[in-house]
Formats: structure tokens, sequence, C-alpha cells
């Protein structure tokens, strides 16, 4: 193994056992809730979580952002900017988690204008979304604080955060579901208390590590408009390449719900299997982002173009890895996440195209990190907008005959897609770099 192995694996394996942990604590969510008697319940804490995870995906500059800055600021030795970096981010992700708690009945009732959830559903996701909105503050300053210790080569902290907020998540939801029998309402609430569990450890460890720094810090430079504007400008396209990946996201639950309580439950199941594998996956496009954007930043071309190259070898024998597993024991592993036989009966037909996805993906993920790490963020726009594009193409050309295998397939395509897209762009641009 050589060194560039040893630094992507320093950096990746505490990111994977980190990242590990949040498709576990959204495993346990739906096995909970699939053992309530009613796939009702399922759906309930689909439609509820995608809700979040489209408000928390549009404002992912606070992490994505901070980490490409951080890193190459970092390369560069300038700690002023790295200290201001963090500080900005957090006052932003405040500024946006107040709004979103202003703004919450009507966040809500767009959400279901267009998601469409039956009425049985809607009922249960509005008292989860009335709880879980107040964690939006600490969520946040989460993205803004992880973002920055993976931009300082620092994945360790994240990992130590992430694995103690989900402990505290899933040990909080059982206690509240069976121990208090609150249901829908005890998943929320051990979602927001693990939410500043984790701020208030995370706070804890910036202190305790990083106090340092404090003294390059120019306070009043915090909230100087040229810098803030910059900010915004350098993420702007990594917030319109978010509003693509917001509406596959957001189309795909729409149009399982539009089919029916059992397709929503079939496709909620599924996309576990994507979630778990992508959460994995992210552990090396975090190497790769920290890693690139330090070697970009210090104009070191040599040990950017290898950890591009060894990153990409990680990515594909994981995306290999997990094509294989999907393939051995995915359906008992759909039968451990609920015991509704019709729910994973009807998961059947769909499952080859759950399996399709490591592969189909592998690339989109490892540009991500890559191009986040090196603030390429017009790249990761353009092939998010035309992998989009073919999404939507596909399935309103195949729905009326293939109907939620036209959904996959369009998903499977939109991955694969974006990959293929990144790879021309780095070509071209990034060869003689």
């Amino acid at each position: 193994m050589n060194n560039r192995d040893r630094q992507i694996l320093r950096l990746a394996i505490p990111s994977i056992v980190s990242n590990i942990t949040v498709p576990l604590l959204g495993l346990v969510d739906v096995a909970i809730m699939g053992h309530m008697g009613s796939a009702a319940y399922i759906g309930a804490i689909s439609v509820g979580a995608m809700i979040f995870n489209i408000l928390y995906w549009i404002f992912g500059f606070l992490r994505m952002g901070t980490s490409g800055m951080t890193s190459q600021a970092l390369g560069k030795r300038d700690l002023t900017e790295v200290t201001l970096l963090l500080a900005r981010s957090i006052v932003v992700g405040w500024i946006v988690a107040l709004t979103i708690i202003v703004m919450q009945v009507p966040i809500r009732q767009l959400a279901f204008a267009v998601i469409a959830p039956e009425e049985n559903i809607r009922q249960l996701v509005t008292t989860y979304f009335g709880i879980c909105v107040w964690g939006a503050p600490a969520m946040l300053t989460l993205y803004a604080l992880t973002g920055w210790l993976i931009g300082m080569q620092n994945t360790r902290l994240p990992m130590v955060i992430s694995i103690t907020q989900n402990v505290v998540n899933i040990a909080a939801s059982v206690f509240f579901v069976y121990g208090l029998g609150m249901q829908v309402r005890g998943v929320a609430w051990g979602t927001v208390v693990a939410q500043y569990a984790g701020v208030a450890l995370a706070v804890a460890l910036l202190i305790i590590y990083y106090a340092r720094l404090g003294k390059y810090t120019q306070w009043k430079r915090v909230m100087d408009w040229q810098k803030m504007l910059n900010f915004f400008r350098v993420n702007s396209d990594i917030f319109l390449r978010t509003l693509c990946l917001v509406a596959v996201n957001l189309f795909f639950l729409s149009a399982g719900a539009r089919q029916g309580t059992l397709i929503l439950a079939v496709n909620t199941l599924l996309t576990q299997l994507y979630i778990l594998f992508s959460y994995f996956l992210d552990g090396f496009a975090f190497a790769g982002e920290a890693l690139c954007g330090k070697y970009y930043g210090a104009d070191n071309q040599v040990a950017f173009r290898q950890t591009t190259r060894r990153v990409f070898v990680w990515g594909i024998a994981v995306a290999l890895l997990f094509t294989t597993l999907y393939a051995v024991g995915g359906q008992w592993f759909l039968g451990l996440l609920t015991d509704e036989t019709p729910v994973v009966e009807a998961a059947k037909p769909y499952f080859p195209w759950a399996m399709a996805v490591p592969l189909a993906g592998v690339a989109a993920f490892i540009w991500d990190g890559i191009f986040i790490g090196i603030t390429a963020t017009k790249g990761m726009l353009l092939s998010s907008f035309i992998a989009t594009l073919v999404f939507f193409a596909i399935f309103l050309f195949g729905a009326g005959e293939w109907q939620n295998h036209a959904l996959w397939l369009a998903f499977v395509t939109y991955l694969a897609v974006r990959g293929i897209v990144q790879t021309a762009i780095f070509a071209k641009c990034y060869k003689k770099s």
C-alpha cells in the first residue's frame, strides 16, 4: 500500500464509520415504524424524512462549500481565512435555520402539494414535521462544523460526533416509541434530542482541539460583506446543483406516492439500499474532497493527480463489493426492515434496479468529492442539470407502460449520466492543470 492509499484510508475510514451510522439510523427508524402494524407508518417516516432532506440538501453548501474552501485555504496556509470560513458558515446556517422555523407552515403545505401523500400519511407527517423542524439550527450548525473539519483533514472528530449523535437518536427513539408509546412523535423527538446532543459535543471538541486557532480569527471580518458575497458566489453553483438533486429525489418520492401506499413503502425500502451504499462510498469522496482540495490549493499537481486516481480505485472496489452483497443477501435484508409480507413481495420485481445503483453511481459520487475539493462547482452544476433532464425524459417516455420500472430506470440512468459528464469535464478542463 503506497502513501497515497494510506492518506486516503486515514480520512476515509473514519468517514465511513461516521457515515454508516446515518443509514443505520434511518434503517432503525424504518424498522421501528415497519413493525407498528401498518405500511402507513413506513410511508410517513419516508415522506417526513424526505422533506427535511430536501431542506438540508438545498443548503448543503454549508458543508460542501465550507469543506472545499477550507481545504484550499489550509493548503495555502492561510489560517486567518480558515477560521473565518467556519464563523461565516455558522452565521449563515443560523439565519437559514431561523427562516425555516418561521416559514414552517408554508414549507409543509408546499411539500404536501408536491408529494401528495394520502390523508392518513399526511396526518402522521404533520406531527413528525412539527417536532423535527426545531432541530434545524442544530442540524445546519453541524453541517458547517463537519465541512470545516473535513477541510482541515480531520474526519475523526466528525466520526465521534456522528456516532454519538446517532446512538443517542436510536436510544431516544426506541425509548420514546416503545417505552412511552409515542409512535411517530417518539421518532421525531429522538431526532431533535440527538441533533442538539451532537452540537454540544462538536463545540466541546472544537474548543479542545482547535482553541489555538482563535488567535488567527479577526472577528471584525466575519461579517465582511465582500467576503460574504464571495462565500455565496462560490456556493451559488452548489446551491443550484442541489436544486437539481432535490428535483429528482422529490419527484422520485412523489411519483412513488402517487402509485399508492404500497409502492411508496416498496421504494422506501429499496432506497435504503441506495442510502447505505452512498454513505459508505461518501467516505472515499470525503477523502478525495479534503486531499485534492489541499493539493490543489498548494498547487501540487503530482499529488493531486495521484490522489484522484487512487480515490477512484477505492470507489470502484466499494461499488463492486456492494453489488455482490446485494446480489447475495439483499432479499434477506429487506425482510429485516419490515414484517409486512405484501411490501416485501411487491419489492422483488424492482430489486434488480437497486442492485444496479452502486456501479451506475460510483463515478458521480467520487467526482462530486473531487470537484467540491477544488471548488469546480460549475462542472457539478452542469453535470447535474444534464442528468436531471435525462431523468425526466426517460420517466415521461416510459411511465405509461413501465410505471415504477420507468422511475427506477430513470434514476439509475441519472446517476450514470452525472458521472459521465463530470469525467468529460475533468478531462477537458483539468487535463494539463
